[in-house]
């Protein structure tokens, strides 16, 4: 319990571009994919989803990034589309969690929602627990409906983030955390 107790009280995220392989393999992911699927989920519905994006497909879906960041910004400069087209190669394995709530008639699209951040910070926890520095981003393209067509998504589902997975070069000095007595009400 304590050690559970101090990843938690001490984890922090680590910058895609300070993650270096190696990356967790093909069972050290399915692990951590088990330990983030395990979260309160109302009705069973599983409004989650997850897509592993390693090797080379981080590659391609930095093309997609890249091409649709230059049909909105045609005179971007090549090494802001280098910039662009390196988003999620930084790290070995980067992990897409996707948002599948909508309308139910039992279960609120709000606790569904909710569900799907739980199993994306479940992920975060559970790759740290095995060894890996993680770094949970969004970004622009995060809500971009053409790179989520061309990652997949339904035309419903939205994009919860991106988990950054890999060992960390070295970890930032943590940020200021909220006293409790700013954040906690006792009645």
């Amino acid at each position: 319990m304590t050690a559970t107790l101090d990843l938690l009280k001490t984890r922090r995220s680590v910058p895609p571009p300070l993650l270096d392989e190696p990356g967790p393999d093909r069972a050290q992911l399915e692990a951590i994919l088990t330990a983030a699927s395990r979260v309160p989920d109302h009705g069973k519905l599983a409004p989650w989803r997850f897509i592993v994006i390693g090797g080379e497909a981080r590659s391609r879906a930095g093309e997609i990034i890249a091409s649709t960041f230059a049909a909105d910004n045609p005179d971007a400069s090549p090494d802001r589309l280098a910039q662009e087209r390196a988003r999620l190669t930084h790290a070995p394995v980067v992990v897409a969690v996707v948002s599948r709530a909508g309308p139910h008639v039992k279960i609120p699209e709000w606790e569904q929602v909710l569900s799907a951040g739980a199993a994306t910070m479940n992920l975060v926890i559970a790759a740290n627990a095995a060894g890996f520095a993680t770094s949970w981003l969004t970004e622009w393209f995060a809500y971009d409906r053409r790179v989520l067509d061309a990652l997949g998504l339904a035309p419903a589902e939205k994009l919860a983030g991106f988990v950054h997975i890999g060992r960390a070069r070295e970890v930032p000095s943590d940020r200021p955390r909220p006293a409790l007595d700013d954040i906690v009400t006792y009645l």
